[in-house]
């Protein structure tokens, strides 16, 4: 198998990542977007937060009225995580491998909902601790990332070859011509390393954190919690530097959806954010990439807590909340169509002044008034 990345940094030297601040999405365009919503035949405010949606999806198209998705992306980056051997999955990590057949063959729920949505999925082997399609694993970086409770899940190299393979993906993706992406993520043992990348940057407490992942039982969740707080204690010393964090206590599927993410924005394409697992890769991104946030949009909110924390820290408000928590990007494709409601209504509604309809009361006669 060939495994594609850059060559490595030298010994020795620091760990760059090259991302500069992000721009905001256009503010003029987003002010001529929210004129035109008081404009539209309905009564001001009467959609709301669709309204802000489609606003939102004006600015960062640059373009009032906005265009519905053409072509709606899913990336799924699969990876395996050493610390799914130690009991805090309710899985065996061949399912990874597995499930990489499945959403290949177009059997996950991943697929089903694209189809629906009006998207397509592609897949990604990051870090699949075993073979998968030669078609899906240009960008592998390593079998397996290594049990964060216990070593490093990358090296240098490792973690700066999986940045840069997110940001070329995100660059292949945008340059054939997405307009609108999605991560998602497949890999038994993920929400032990997304606990500990979201507890770490939110400073909570493990057991605060902790949720069930895949549906782990109490003896399950008890060895989950002592995984996530020796992982903790072990990314502590590197916590304020993103590009370690993810080397210590994270893994090659995250530092790819990290670059990802923070390149996505870079290249000024809007993001449906997905689950937990994609959540904490773009706490990190956002540090990576200032303002990258606001080129990002939280689809639903997770069962896991950590979620939680992690979007009150991004503070953005996700669009559902259906007690989901599988990942692979189902919770944002579940959102997807009220994003596309949300352009439709700023697009493609009439004006008063286009469809001859009065925006007020008709004026009293002044005669009237004083009999």
């Amino acid at each position: 198998m060939s495994l594609e990345h850059p060559a490595p940094l030298s010994k020795g030297l620091p760990v760059t990542h090259g991302f500069d601040p992000v721009a905001a999405p256009d503010a003029q365009v987003r002010a001529a977007a929210e004129r035109r919503q008081t404009q539209l035949t309905k009564p001001a405010g009467s959609l709301g937060r669709l309204e802000a949606l489609g606003n939102w999806v004006a600015a960062c198209q640059g373009v009032c009225p906005p265009t519905q998705f053409e072509r709606a992306r899913v990336v799924l980056f699969a990876g395996d995580h050493g610390v799914a051997q130690h009991g805090v999955s309710a899985y065996p990590s061949e399912v990874t491998a597995q499930m990489v057949a499945n959403f290949l063959a177009g059997g996950a729920a991943v697929n089903a909902l694209a189809a629906v949505a009006g998207a397509t999925v592609r897949v990604v082997d990051i870090a699949v601790d075993g073979d998968t399609d030669p078609t899906v694993s240009r960008h592998k970086v390593r079998r397996s990332s290594g049990a964060i409770d216990r070593e490093d899940a990358l090296t240098i190299d490792e973690v700066t070859a999986a940045l840069a393979a997110g940001r070329a993906i995100a660059d292949e993706e945008i340059d054939a011509g997405a307009d609108l992406l999605i991560a998602g993520d497949m890999g038994i043992g993920n929400t032990t390393p997304a606990t500990v990348l979201i507890a770490i940057l939110t400073g909570t407490e493990p057991v605060a954190a902790v949720g069930r992942g895949t549906g782990v039982d109490d003896a399950g969740w008890i060895r989950k919690v002592a995984a996530i707080r020796d992982g903790m204690r072990r990314a502590r010393p590197v916590a304020t530097d993103p590009v370690d964090l993810l080397r210590v206590a994270a893994g090659a599927d995250f530092a790819a959806m990290t670059g990802f993410l923070a390149q996505a924005a870079a290249r000024r394409t809007p993001v449906l954010l997905d689950g937990v697992v994609v959540t904490a890769a773009a706490l990190v991104a956002e540090d990576l990439a200032a303002g990258a946030k606001a080129w990002w949009l939280p689809a639903h909110r997770s069962t896991e807590p950590a979620h939680e924390l992690a979007l009150k820290h991004l503070r953005l408000e996700p669009l559902v909340d259906l007690n989901m928590r599988l990942g692979e990007g189902s919770g944002a494709l579940t959102a997807l169509p009220i994003l596309r409601a949300a352009v439709a209504v700023l697009a493609e509604m009439s004006t008063f002044a286009d469809a001859g309809v009065s925006t007020s009361a008709a004026e009293p006669n002044p005669v009237d008034l004083v009999k």
